[in-house]
């Protein structure tokens, strides 16, 4: 299937565990983030600094070791390649590795593995303390670099290649540029995290995704967080890497794609903001992933920026898990290939699925109710929810007053509501032909036997209505209400 005609979203992809068909090599700066935890209740008599009594530490994989984590968190086939040191760290790097799968191609040194220690009193991080020498690879070790990349691009089953670029020694011109051209041949897109203002050793990759600081760098000025301002400086810097796409991470004004065609700037739900580590090693992770595996790059985008909205909720360096994603608001809307696939899922283990249908178009009480009464019918409930197309047929031009997206957001996010399947058709009859579900549940507004679909389920159950709800109403109290204004 060619990309962008797939049917299903990147949540389907987790839904089914189709993500694990991802398979990427990464290339990068491999660092070990530790940290050192515990709490103070004193001031120190040789300096006015804080006494930490540290009871805990812990550390895990940072920088393209992260990233990996990320890959390998969605169900991906993850190669790694990087320097590491002889020393205890490098043994916590491989241990990491080992535990979660991850093939890795690693250059020993005698130079410390890259390190970064984190002091945390309470939630307040103190102190960051690095240990590195940034000494890029030499000759040998990028020869055999590329080699290991070659082996794995002839072999085939290559989706996506990354270079993760901390500017902390690996990502030398000679290694982006090679692996760049090495990938281009056999069609593989290439991802980069860039770092510092030297974009000629990313030209020819597919995309890269700044934040707005190595945005500005590579600008050579300070680039406000305003659309314009980022488009134009993007657009720039895009062209003279000749990317094909550049993504730019923007904080809480989410994110910017930049194309050939212009951009379309992608918004950020209002969260609040724990850490913003590692944010965007989750960002080139689910982008290359889902890209990879077939997505258009603005689904990609999207898939990246609902999962970089969850890891700037945690507590330090948090790589992105299946779970996480499908935990996420927009998880339970699904594709109906998906929904087909979950259902006869459900049903082999004898769960019973209700299936009901309609605009939803300003939820109130009498939609959660009937939802509610929906899922009292069985174990799983599907909510079939009429496109934007599909509602201007049916209610007229001026109508939906909400998008399909915010709709189908809300229904996912009530504690009943199981699946959300998005149909264009004016019927769900064709949906319901594809998913088969053991219900149909509609309001008493309606006659069960002239329920469009009906023959594709067990049963029908028609639910009482609450009265003095409905969503006319409520847009002629809204009316009148502006009136009286």
């Amino acid at each position: 299937m060619k990309r962008g005609e797939i049917t299903h979203t990147p949540f389907d992809f987790l839904h089914t565990g189709r993500m694990a068909e991802a398979s990427v090599a990464l290339l990068g700066d491999i660092v070990l983030d530790r940290y050192l935890m515990g709490s103070t209740s004193r001031v120190s008599r040789e300096a006015p600094i804080p006494v930490v009594l540290c009871d805990r530490e812990k550390d895990n994989l940072g920088g393209a070791g992260n990233v990996a984590m990320n890959l390998r968190g969605m169900g991906c086939r993850v190669y790694l390649a990087g320097v590491i040191g002889r020393d205890a760290e490098a043994s916590r790097v491989r241990s990491h590795l080992e535990r979660n799968g991850i093939a890795a191609m690693l250059f020993e040194r005698d130079s410390p593995t890259l390190t970064k220690t984190r002091l945390i009193c309470g939630e307040q991080q103190v102190a960051r303390f690095d240990h590195e020498i940034l000494a890029p690879p030499d000759k040998r070790e990028a020869d055999e670099a590329l080699s290991w990349l070659k082996e794995l691009l002839d072999d085939g089953s290559l989706n996506a290649v990354i270079l993760s670029d901390y500017g902390l020694g690996f990502c030398t011109p000679r290694i982006c540029e090679d692996v760049i051209a090495a990938a281009r041949l056999k069609n593989v897109p290439v991802f980069i995290d860039p770092r510092g203002n030297n974009w000629r050793k990313y030209r020819g990759a597919t995309i890269a995704t700044p934040n707005l600081a190595e945005l500005s760098a590579a600008h050579g000025a300070a680039v406000a967080n305003e659309d314009e301002a980022v488009e134009q400086a993007g657009k720039d810097a895009r062209r003279r890497a000749a990317l094909d796409w550049l993504l730019v991470t923007r904080s809480s004004r989410g994110m910017t794609l930049i194309g050939k065609k212009g951009a379309t700037h992608i918004d950020a739900r209002p969260i609040e903001v724990y850490d913003v580590s590692g944010a965007g090693d989750t960002v080139i992770a689910c982008l290359a992933a889902s890209f990879g595996v077939g997505f258009s790059i603005d689904e990609a985008a999207r898939f990246a920026n609902e999962a970089a909205q969850i890891v700037v909720t945690r507590s330090g360096t948090y790589p992105i898990t299946a779970s996480d994603l499908l935990d996420a608001p927009g998880k339970r809307v699904v594709g109906r290939e998906s929904a087909a696939s979950l259902c006869q899922e459900w049903r082999a283990k004898g769960r019973r699925v209700i299936f009901t249908n309609g605009c939803f178009d300003i939820l109130h009480a009498g939609h959660v109710d009937s939802l509610e009464r929906a899922r009292l019918l069985g174990d799983c409930l599907i909510v079939g929810l009429n496109s934007d197309r599909s509602v201007r047929a049916l209610k007229g031009n001026d109508r939906p007053v909400n998008g399909e997206d915010v709709r189908a957001r809300l229904l996912a996010a009530l504690r009943a509501v199981d699946l959300v399947v998005v149909f264009d058709e004016d019927t769900p009859a064709e949906l319901l032909s594809k998913l088969r579900p053991n219900v149909l549940a509609k309001g008493s507004d309606y006659k069960a036997d002239e329920l469009p679909g009906r023959e594709f389920v067990d049963e029908v159950a028609i639910l009482p209505l609450v009265e003095g709800f409905s969503t006319t109403e409520t847009i002629r109290r809204v009316g009148k209400t502006k009136a009286r204004v």
